[in-house]
Formats: C-alpha cells, structure tokens, sequence
C-alpha cells in the first residue's frame, strides 16, 4: 500500500513539472523499510527511524523532509498517514557561497584539456569544448549533457524540457557557435549511433559523475586547488559566474534593470526571479557594485 502511495504521489508531482529523482529514490527504499516493520501508512517512528539511518545530520533532515512532504501530500486523502515533525535533526541548510570564475581562469581549465588521456584527440577538444559552452552560456551540467545534434538550432541551441517542462532557445556568441561548429565537425566523424553531442569514450552519451571526476583532475591541472577562506571551485559555478557577470555588466538605470533581469531570467531557465535575484548576495563582485551605487545615489540626494 504505501508503495502504491508513492506512486501516487510521485505521478502528480511529476505531471506539474517535477523530475523527483532522488525523491523517488528516497521514497521506495522507505516504503520497502516501512512495509518490513508492517506499516502500512506513513509512521512517525519508522520515518525517523529510516531517516536516522544516514550518516550526517543533514542527510537525515533530508531524507526526513522528503518523507514529510510525501506525508502531507498523503494525508490529504487518507488520514491515517501520520505527518512527522520537522524538527526532529537540527539541521539548516545553507546555499554554498558560490566561485566566480575569472576569464584567465576559464582558459587555464580549457587549455589543461589538452593534457587529458588517452590518447587521441577528441576527449580533450569534447572537454575544451563543454567548457567553453558552460562558461559562455550558463548552461546547467545536465542541459548540455543532454544536447542533441538535432537541438544545435540556426539561431542558437534548443534546451528542451528542463525544469518545470520549460524548453527555451539559448543564443549563441559568434565566437561559441564556431567553436562549437568545430567540435560538431569531428564528432560526427565518431563511429556510433548515439545522437549526444558530448559522448563518452565508448560512444554513449557521458554522465554526470564522469564529467566531475575530469573537472577535478583539470582543477589541478589549471593550478586551481581550493584556496583557504575561498570556496571550492565547481562545475556550477561557470553557471553562476555568468549570471553575475550578467547583472553586473546590466543596466544601470532602475526603468532598465527589471526588463534586464526579466531577459536573463529567461535565458537560464530560472522559474521564478527570485532564483535570478539570488545572484545579487553570491557575489562579491555585485555586492560592490550595489555599494557603490548605493553611495553614489546618496550623494546625489544629500543637500
């Protein structure tokens, strides 16, 4: 029964937009350990139970959150399903501070590329080239893995049906679509059947984890160990250091800066400009920006 709830609840969440992986994941292997204690409706005590099975405290809070949200959702139709209590794991999560890429950076990891094994050419310019892409876009990891050769567009790329179903075009710069138009030219030379535009070397679309594995090994390569006091570098962060670069190279004037952000709201695929917005305290760059501003506005309005 409670695997049946799952089901349940899983279907309509997904049919407003949401992917649920890892909920779904979390949300079997409880309802396999709660139907071995005999429950049959979501238990207080077996979901904390279950939660307190992981390592860390934050993993806890996490797995016991999802099990609330399924148990609201639940409960809503059946009231036996128990709703657990939030504050079972003293746990607050907070946003990673993001690192914001210079462009010496962005071509010290592009050229360690070129030193990636085995050996032959194509890993090296694939990886080159997701970079550049990822640096130049602010394309999500998993929007660029999931690229298509049907979805390099005339006008730009075409991101289909990522969060909340959304699919939009993302234009390219002159000097992003040759590189990429380069890149395109030897991997149709590749001997597979396989449509990904970035491939593995056995000619199947990459994985995520593949790609952070590489990203590490052409940290160190680059020179860019984590620094102390600073945050670690990650693949995300190209995401992040263009909407930075973004909104500080944006309109100064207050009718222009809500049509900019509305503009690049819509470029990353954000759902809400909230998420947008968030860009403005991960920043230092911005931070500084805004201060002056602010300092200047004052200024201007002081007798």
């Amino acid at each position: 029964m409670l695997n049946d709830a799952v089901d349940t609840y899983l279907a309509v969440r997904r049919a407003a937009g949401f992917k649920l992986k890892d909920d779904s994941f979390y949300l079997h292997h409880f309802a396999h350990f709660a139907t071995a204690q005999g429950d049959t409706h979501v238990a207080t005590e077996s979901a904390i139970g279950w939660a307190r099975q992981a390592r860390t405290e934050s993993q806890r809070a996490t797995r016991l959150n999802i099990v609330i949200r399924f148990a609201r959702f639940s409960h809503a139709a059946d009231s036996r399903h128990d709703v657990p209590p939030q504050d079972v794991f003293c746990f607050r999560r907070h946003r990673p501070i993001s690192y914001i890429y210079t462009d010496a950076e962005v071509r010290a990891l592009m050229d360690a590329t070129a030193q990636l094994g085995p050996a032959g050419p194509f890993r090296p310019l694939m990886y080159r080239t997701l970079i550049g892409l990822l640096a130049s876009t602010g394309l999500r990891i998993s929007e660029a893995l999931d690229l298509c050769f049907k979805d390099v567009l005339a006008d730009g790329l075409l991101i289909r049906e990522t969060k909340f179903g959304k699919s939009r075009i993302v234009p390219l710069h002159s000097t992003t679509q040759a590189a990429l138009e380069e890149y395109l030219g030897e991997r149709g030379k590749l001997a597979t059947t396989d449509d990904h535009i970035f491939v593995s070397r056995w000619r199947r679309r990459i994985c995520r984890q593949a790609v952070y594995d590489t990203f590490k090994q052409l940290l160190t390569l680059a020179g860019l160990p984590r620094q102390p006091g600073l945050p670690r570098p990650r693949i995300i962060d190209f995401r992040h250091s263009f909407a930075s670069n973004s909104l500080v190279a944006g309109p100064d004037r207050r009718d222009q800066v809500g049509s900019h952000t509305l503009a690049l709201m819509t470029y990353l695929g954000h759902a809400s400009p909230a998420s947008t917005f968030w860009y403005l305290e991960s920043s230092p760059a911005l931070m500084d920006h805004i201060v002056h501003a602010c300092e200047h506005f004052v200024e201007e309005n002081t007798p």
